[in-house]
Formats: structure tokens, sequence, C-alpha cells
């Protein structure tokens, strides 16, 4: 990063009606074919570290560690699971003890030791999943929004963005529409410290 501060990215696939997963927690209707997880390797492999809750650490622990071996797994899926490996990974968690592949356990988000890994970090902090998303948004710890906007409407499900007292204005940067159909919107928060 040349002189500027990092920013705390929140990444995450929606259904157009809003939903981050379906009633029974199902992701299954994410269209991510080889073009669209090629764009997520890059991105994702630009960060400087990721921070999730426990739920996806583990959930993304299940599979990506081993994903590579599998002599049938596509290039893209073998190339991200190198990528979350080495990446340096933060894990925002009260219960879980200890954890595996470059990560460390931070038991809650204290926004003075989060703008201390943003100033000292090599790129963008990559935050994943809702519920940690919704803490950072509430602390003003979010800089930027790329969300991935699926075509489907799936009608119930656990909503992205939970409730929030506080308006936050953003800016357009970028859009990108994929051959699948899913749609990239990126914003950044307006007066953003990152």
């Amino acid at each position: 990063m040349s002189g500027t501060m990092a920013k705390i990215v929140l990444s995450l696939s929606v259904s157009l009606d809003g939903f981050f997963e379906a009633e029974d927690g199902a992701i299954d209707w994410h269209r991510v074919d080889e073009e669209l997880h090629s764009h997520f390797n890059a991105e994702l492999g630009r960060m400087g570290a990721f921070l999730s809750g426990r739920r996806t650490y583990e959930l993304m622990a299940d599979y990506w560690p081993t994903a590579d071996e599998d002599p049938d797994a596509p290039a893209p899926v073998a190339e991200f699971a190198g990528i979350w490996r080495d990446m340096p990974k933060v894990v925002y968690s009260r219960t879980l003890g200890s954890a595996g592949w470059n990560s460390t356990v931070v038991r809650s988000v204290v926004p003075e030791e989060v703008r201390a890994l943003k100033s000292s970090a090599t790129g963008d902090l990559a935050l994943g999943g809702p519920d940690l998303a919704a803490t950072f948004r509430r602390l003003g710890l979010l800089d930027s929004y790329r969300v991935y906007v699926h075509p489907v409407l799936l009608g119930r499900g656990r909503p992205w963005l939970a409730p929030e007292d506080d308006r936050a204005d953003l800016e357009l940067v970028g859009t990108r529409a994929f051959g699948n159909g899913v749609v990239l919107l990126h914003y950044d928060v307006r007066g953003s410290e990152g």
C-alpha cells in the first residue's frame, strides 16, 4: 500500500431480495462459475488479511485447507485454497480455543486494535460474515462494501444487513456484470478514515 491506510472491505454475496443465506442456512444458490471465482481470487489475493467470525472461519476451515488436493478441483478452486491457507486471518470469537492456518483468535472487536491492524496491513482487510460486519459498521470501522448480487429471489432468509440506527452515506466506486448474471456493486463509505 503506497502510504494510504488499508480499508476494511465487506465482500458478500446476496440474493436480489437482500438475503445472505436461505432460511435453512443454504448458500447453494450462489452462482460462482470460473469467471467469478477467478475474480474473487484476484480481489482476495491482494488483501492483507481476512477478518471473520468463528462460524465463517469454521466453514472455510472445513473445506479450503485441502481443496487443492482434489485432482478434479477446478483451477480457481485450487488457487483459492493456497490463497486462504497463506493469508493472515483474524478470527473474532469468544468461544474458539485456537485456529490454524495462519490464524489469530481475538476475543472481541476493539476499535483501537482494528485501527492498529489497518495501519500495519500490507493490503486491504477482507471482512467476512454479516454478524461481524454489523459490529464493525456499528463501531464505524467498515470502509468499503463489495456486494455481489446473484440473480435469484429467495423469498425468505437471513438479511445481509441488520437494522442500524446510524445512516451511512456511500460513494459508488464501480460496478461489474459477470456472464452468469451476478452484478458487483462496489461502494466506499463517505468520510471513511481508510
